[in-house]
């Protein structure tokens, strides 16, 4: 089943999701890193310059120095970014999940804009009563370069 769990903790993990998505659109380092147990691990293998992080300040860090070439007109704006649950499965203090994206930039290669709709597979954990993202892997299902 898609969406096992408290609800509760099925809403906490879609405002992680919200959050991430938020902290994208206003190019927040503080907002966007704050989804991340310290022990987790990023994985972009569609993404050769930014591919595996690990640990949170890596990670945000690493987060932080993408955003200066992901965004849009020149990187003067940040890239229009959505995420949507496609499930959530809580089972005690453990959870797993996948999120789409749809995103909007312009391609640092190339300067053309480029609509991507990717998918992110999860695991998260419940840390000091709250809900934090151990492990994410991002990959592209879709992409449209004008």
């Amino acid at each position: 089943m898609a969406f096992t769990g408290p609800i509760e903790d099925r809403v906490a993990i879609r405002e992680l999701m919200d959050t991430h998505a938020h902290g994208v659109m206003n190019k927040d380092a503080d907002i966007w890193g704050s989804i991340w147990a310290e022990d987790a691990q990023w994985e972009l293998p569609e993404y050769p310059d930014l591919g595996v992080f690990t640990g949170k300040d890596v990670i945000v860090s690493g987060w932080v120095e993408s955003m200066k070439h992901y965004g849009l007109d020149n990187c003067t704006k940040p890239m229009i970014y959505f995420m949507q649950p496609g499930s959530i499965e809580v089972d005690g203090d453990e959870a797993s999940a996948v999120a789409y994206t749809i995103e909007i930039f312009d391609d640092p290669a190339t300067g053309k804009r480029t609509r991507t709709t990717g998918r992110y597979d999860d695991k998260l954990r419940r840390i000091d009563g709250a809900w934090k993202f151990t492990y994410r892997a991002y990959r592209s299902i879709f992409n449209d370069r004008g």
